[in-house]
């Protein structure tokens, strides 16, 4: 108890009551986004958001000492593989997405890094532009060491020697159907390929299991949002329909409360292209092939992460 009274009163203090009404409201979150959806629509910029020493490390470590504790208590998180994860330099850790607007799986790459090598190691995230369209959110996502999603940004994290996490797959991959949980989707999109083509550096693929049982994605919309031209106005190739708590069915863009699912991250060797240079990036043999690796290297640990999973319980051995 007193471990809980004690983080509330740091929360309260690192994030004001005012900004606490909108950061816990879903209503006014997805008003927000509404506003994100009108100001694309009449063609407003959304501002830059690049500035990798806007992390905040009292309020990274009040999250960090949160998810341990969801990770430990409610996820029963396993980590394996993090040994594979180069001590020093630039990295790109490329993930599968799951979860929708509740990615935890970021999180909990973010701890590993932390546990095993210390503030060292920061790692930062790339993320959508609805983040950085309101003050508010972009305040918040800079402290927590999030950039807003472009080549640009990653190259400020390369040239401090840095960990840049990125999702290729985005919203094909983290609003997936259900019973496509258990697949890696990355939408062939291969910018992350020439991002690390051109600035040489290694990708770790970073797979988690589990995470896309917290709610039940229905449909993911893709006709509905060729439709409507959702990309336009909003960004996103799909408009989603999930069953989560505590609402029932509703629009995948509704923060909602997470289901119990047991999840676990597998941290993958280094993959590197030695015989590959930046030229690579503009030669799309190259990046297929370099595609179907990566793929492969996720789907098959993915595949071994999932058999024989119970639905929110994990695998046998991890119960």
């Amino acid at each position: 108890m007193t471990g809980a009274l004690e983080w509330i009163a740091r929360a309260r203090r690192l994030v004001p009551r005012a900004d606490r009404k909108v950061l816990l409201s879903p209503p006014r979150l997805v008003a927000r986004f509404a506003k994100f959806v009108l100001q694309r629509a009449i063609g407003s910029e959304i501002v830059l958001a690049d500035d990798i020493h806007a992390r905040d490390p009292e309020l990274l470590l009040l999250i960090r000492d949160l998810y341990q504790w969801l990770g430990r208590h409610y996820f029963r998180l396993r980590t394996e593989g993090i040994e594979n994860v180069p001590a020093r330099g630039p990295l790109l850790l490329v993930g599968n997405h799951s979860g929708g607007l509740l990615p935890s799986e970021g999180f909990f790459t973010e701890i590993a890094l932390y546990d095993h090598f210390g503030p060292e190691r920061p790692v930062y995230a790339l993320a959508h532009d609805f983040l950085f369209a309101d003050p508010i959110l972009r305040r918040y996502a800079g402290r927590m060491g999030l950039l807003r999603a472009g080549h640009e940004s990653a190259r400020h994290v390369f040239a401090a020697g840095g960990c840049v996490l990125v999702y290729p797959g985005s919203d094909l991959e983290t609003f997936r159907s259900f019973r496509d949980r258990d697949k890696i989707v990355l939408g062939g999109r291969k910018g992350f390929l020439k991002l690390a083509l051109r600035e040489r550096v290694p990708i770790v693929p970073v797979v988690t299991a589990g995470n896309h049982e917290q709610f039940i994605v229905l449909s993911r919309g893709d006709r509905l949002a060729r439709l409507l031209h959702a990309h336009r106005w909003a960004r996103t190739e799909v408009l989603p329909i999930a069953f989560s708590l505590p609402w029932g069915i509703t629009s995948g863009f509704v923060p909602y409360l997470p289901l119990p699912a047991q999840t676990t991250q597998a941290f993958l060797p280094a993959m590197t292209w030695p015989e590959l240079g930046p030229e690579s990036a503009d030669r799309p043999a190259d990046l297929e092939r370099c595609y179907r690796d990566v793929e492969a290297a996720m789907q098959q640990t993915l595949t071994r992460l999932t058999r024989g999973r119970r639905f929110l319980r994990g695998q046998r051995d991890a119960a």
